[in-house]
């Protein structure tokens, strides 16, 4: 597995990273002993960095993630998110980044993590308190040997500005793939400017590029994502066919060209892949990490980001 420094002079980290999320919930049923073997083979596939969240499952994620590195703790980068409030029956509440709630949030994901430190703690924006606050406490903590490097979620230029001014960010997590370019007019040109990496989820389109319908039992995305909804899951799936055509004819599957497509867009760029299953994980380490031009337009051109029906965001968010 290649390497990719995390950050103008972040660690280095494996090219494709796992994001373990779907392990927990959110894309419907999952299997522990198949999770815990995926994440296993990740490792022996030569995959370091693996994404979680306090609020994946309520803390199930960060246990299960636990539970499959023990023993393997210094062959994994793992970064975690926090700052997202859950209510007993799983509904999301509110968001609290504050200097306390983030001491609070650390303490317990090292507990769950069964570790005496995460190697990179990031969360988005809180409306209540400054970007400063919550960034400045991760570096203190950061100083205080608790935290490793310090990330960010789903901002814009001017917070993730304020942010690094603050404490230096190693990346910047955001949703970029053939489905969602965003991220390229305004935010990927600022990380390059100060030297931030991206590690990018959503690869795949939240499995809409790889034929997910999102309709399965405990499956969340036809209740609260907009692209998998009625005509909008109809129209984007006849890009999804697109792609898969195109993948074809370059021998890969659509799956693999999606992922392709992301990695190659510089190595300042870590795929975050949704693999849960070993099967899944195979077919995404398989993928090229670097491709033709004329392959990378024809990709592309399969998935113009202007054809693209219904908001890549939860029903509800911003």
């Amino acid at each position: 597995m290649d390497k990719r420094r995390l950050g103008a002079n972040g660690p280095l980290v494996s090219a494709l990273g796992l994001g373990c999320m779907g392990m927990s919930e959110f894309y419907g049923s999952h299997d522990r002993a198949e999770s815990i073997s995926t994440i296993a083979a990740a490792l022996e596939a030569g995959i370091t960095l693996f994404d979680t969240g306090d609020f994946y499952g309520m803390g199930h994620n960060e246990m299960l993630l636990a539970e499959a590195l023990q023993g393997h703790r210094e062959q994994a980068f793992i970064q975690v998110k926090f700052g997202a409030q859950r209510a007993p029956d799983g509904s999301f509440v509110g968001v609290n980044a504050s200097s306390a709630a983030t001491k609070t949030a650390l303490a317990y994901s090292l507990r769950r993590l069964g570790t005496d430190y995460v190697d990179l703690y990031q969360t988005g924006s809180d409306p209540s308190v400054p970007v400063e606050e919550t960034i400045g406490t991760i570096g203190d903590l950061v100083r205080q040997g608790y935290v490793r490097h310090v990330g960010i979620t789903n901002v814009d230029t001017d917070t993730l500005r304020r942010a690094h001014a603050t404490h230096p960010i190693a990346a910047l997590q955001f949703e970029y793939g053939l489905l969602s370019r965003d991220i390229e007019s305004e935010l990927l040109p600022v990380c390059r400017e100060l030297g931030i990496a991206v590690t990018a989820y959503g690869v795949l389109g939240r499995g809409l590029l790889t034929g997910s319908k999102g309709n399965g039992d405990g499956d969340l995305r036809a209740t609260y994502y907009p692209r998998f909804q009625d005509e909008n899951l109809t129209h984007n799936a006849k890009l999804a066919d697109t792609l898969r055509q195109v993948a074809e004819g370059e021998g890969l599957t659509a799956a693999q060209a999606a992922i392709a497509w992301v990695v190659s867009q510089g190595d300042d760029i870590i795929p975050l892949i949704g693999a849960s299953t070993r099967a899944r994980l195979a077919e995404a380490i398989n993928a090229p990490l670097r491709l033709s031009a004329a392959s990378l337009s024809s990709m592309a051109g399969a998935v113009p980001p202007e054809a693209v029906r219904g908001s890549r965001n939860m029903m509800g968010a911003g």
